[in-house]
């Protein structure tokens, strides 16, 4: 258990991709509804087997994923602009992936790039490793390190009502950010301009500035089930960039 409190917030805190202040966080605007399914997703009954790759998953993208993961949570953008997504946890036996669980998700309200840069509300689309987590509220059975600080995540918060639980449960994607460290943690290897503090993070009904949101049963699923010793990843982007 760690707990910082105002060290941990630099007046102005990166979180979720962009510089927050009172007045944003990771969502805001009209409430947008949640498209339907995905390659593997909404036709695979949860633990049936969809294949020795991942549906939707090009072998570009393929490629990326580590030869020793054998869990994966794909996030599909319903399209390039779009704030709407489906996360969908994949988990390895033998060569074979299987369905596990989905969720409804949102993503960057601009939707998806390649190039994401601070403040521009887009979501990274690529393939990143999860190795930390934490939240404001205490561990509910992590199997990934897991970093509670009631007041470092409270001080990233927007004071509006709608996201005063956002930050509850945080998994952080590792994008410009050091492993191993808290996910609110400042450092920014490859400089603030590409942004920093991109998590999977609670749902709030809406678009991010950057993050990924699932509701709660699903953030609690994925603490619980995601396991270091299987090098989990989180593959994210608009369905047809991960089809490339």
């Amino acid at each position: 258990m760690r707990r910082g409190g105002a060290r941990h917030a630099i007046g102005a805190v990166l979180a979720c991709g962009v510089l927050l202040t009172a007045a944003t966080a990771c969502g805001q605007g009209a409430e947008r509804k949640v498209a339907g399914g995905a390659p593997g997703a909404a036709s695979a009954r949860p633990g049936q087997a969809v294949g020795i790759r991942l549906p939707g998953v090009g072998e570009r993208m393929s490629r990326q994923l580590p030869p020793d993961t054998g869990q994966a949570v794909v996030v599909y953008g319903e399209g390039p602009d779009s704030p709407d997504s489906l996360a969908v946890l994949y988990e390895k036996q033998g060569s074979a992936w299987y369905r596990t669980q989905s969720w409804p998700a949102h993503n960057g309200r601009l939707g998806w790039t390649t190039d994401h840069r601070i403040d521009d509300e887009h979501s990274p689309v690529g393939v990143f490793t999860l190795t930390d987590a934490g939240g404001t509220r205490t561990d509910p059975g992590s199997r990934l390190r897991y970093w509670y600080d009631d007041n470092a995540y409270a001080a990233m918060l927007n004071p509006e009502p709608a996201h005063a639980h956002d930050f509850d449960y945080v998994i952080a994607i590792d994008y410009n950010r050091l492993k191993g460290a808290p996910p609110f943690d400042w450092n920014r290897p490859d400089g603030v301009d590409k942004g920093g503090g991109i998590w999977l993070h609670m749902d709030h009904g809406d678009g991010t500035s950057a993050c990924v949101t699932v509701p709660e049963p699903g953030m609690k699923t994925l603490l619980r089930t995601l396991d270091p010793a299987r090098h989990p990843v989180v593959v994210m982007g608009d369905r047809e960039r991960l089809r490339s």
